[in-house]
């Protein structure tokens, strides 16, 4: 992404993700905030000395200029920062970019190569397309919140922010595409990705159950609607995590308890029967699995070559020996000169590793420099 210049009105999350995608790759994002405080991800805790731990995990190799779109002048250097550049990418209600002379419609005349991007709740169109929406309202209308939980629980959201980081890869890809066709044809696009929209995609598994059954989705816990055993399972000193996906795995299992009769067991005879008989599936290998300890069964499963593992934290998570290894945990500096971490692009092209150029901005740290070249 070398030699492309994007400009950035975006705050919080999905928008912020999606330029960080393309700055991580060698692209000129200049991340446009608000002079009144900037990118309100900047006030979220934890703060390390006074600047955020979050937004910095979303905003490394980025300049920042702070303008005040309700200024004539200010509006103005908008204006041109997105002429000059390739990509232009928001993630405000629909009409907001139009409202301050910056929508498609006003520099795409100037210049049809330019693509915008636009991230919204529920897209440019349609009867909810003025509608606002946050992570979790965009998780429970778009169903995930449906089918996530234990089956008697209460709602609960997937305790990543799924449908903000969707529509963030999403969006990346859609820009990458239209560059592509933007570098052959001279036309640009004006890209609409909804959030609503990118939710349902990434639930192809869960859309298509119901297609093909008509009948929702429900909530399983860790359990999988069409394979077993492949769910977390209690040992003696707490859980652990089995997927025999097949049956090859699934006799492997049955040998591992030292259950061989289930081989043979109508209840169990194929991946069909066992997801119908998961419930009473699970109680009978956790009746062996509570005798041992996680680690135990772990051990067992990975000399068979059965895909388990344990239930980590996040601190143990980054502490594995793989993360390690692909150096995926960097150091990462901040404005005020404190030293962080960062989870950089788990992607490589061959050798070459995507990490940190330059560290998150200080609120319009970049002014002089990005005023400087401006034609």
């Amino acid at each position: 992404m070398q030699g492309v210049r994007v400009i950035e009105f975006c705050e919080v999350a999905s928008g912020p993700f999606c330029g960080m995608l393309l700055a991580d790759f060698g692209a000129d994002v200049i991340k446009v905030e608000k002079s009144d405080g900037g990118d309100a991800l900047r006030q979220w805790p934890p703060l390390n000395h006074g600047d955020s731990e979050n937004f910095a995990s979303l905003n490394r190799n980025k300049r920042s200029i702070a303008l005040d779109l309700k200024d004539p002048a200010q509006r103005d250097i908008a204006r041109r920062l997105c002429l000059s550049a390739d990509v232009v990418l928001e993630n405000y209600r629909p009409g907001a970019m139009a409202r301050n002379g910056l929508g498609y419609a006003d520099l795409s005349p100037e210049k049809p190569s330019l693509v915008m991007a636009s991230i919204s709740a529920y897209g440019q169109e349609g009867p909810r397309a003025n509608e606002g929406g946050f992570d979790v309202v965009i998780q429970a209308v778009g169903g995930i919140m449906s089918v996530t939980g234990e089956a008697d629980s209460d709602p609960v959201k997937c305790g990543v922010p799924v449908s903000d980081f969707s529509a963030g890869l999403y969006a990346a890809f859609a820009i990458v595409t239209a560059l592509r066709h933007a570098e052959a044809t001279g036309q640009g696009a004006h890209l609409d990705i909804p959030m609503l929209g990118t939710t349902l995609a990434i639930a192809a598994l869960q859309t298509s159950e119901y297609f093909g059954t008509g009948k929702s989705p429900r909530k399983l816990g860790s359990a999988h609607p069409r394979n077993a055993p492949y769910q977390a399972f209690r040992a003696q000193d707490g859980f652990f995590v089995l997927a025999a996906g097949n049956d090859k795995l699934w006799r492997s299992v049955c040998e591992m308890v030292a259950l061989p009769e289930l081989v043979g067991d109508s209840r169990f005879i194929d991946t069909t029967s066992r997801c119908t008989n998961q419930a009473a599936l699970k109680h009978l290998l956790e009746s062996v699995f509570r005798m041992r300890t996680s680690a135990h069964w772990i051990e067992q499963c990975a000399m068979r070559g059965i895909p388990c593992g344990p239930i980590n934290d996040y601190a143990t998570a980054l502490a594995d020996s793989q993360v390690a290894a692909t150096e995926l945990v960097q150091d990462l500096d901040l404005p005020n000169g404190a030293r962080t971490k960062t989870v950089v692009s788990p992607l490589r092209f061959g050798e070459t590793q995507f990490g940190v150029r330059r560290r998150p901005p200080a609120l319009d740290e970049h002014r002089t420099e990005i005023l400087s070249e401006l034609p």
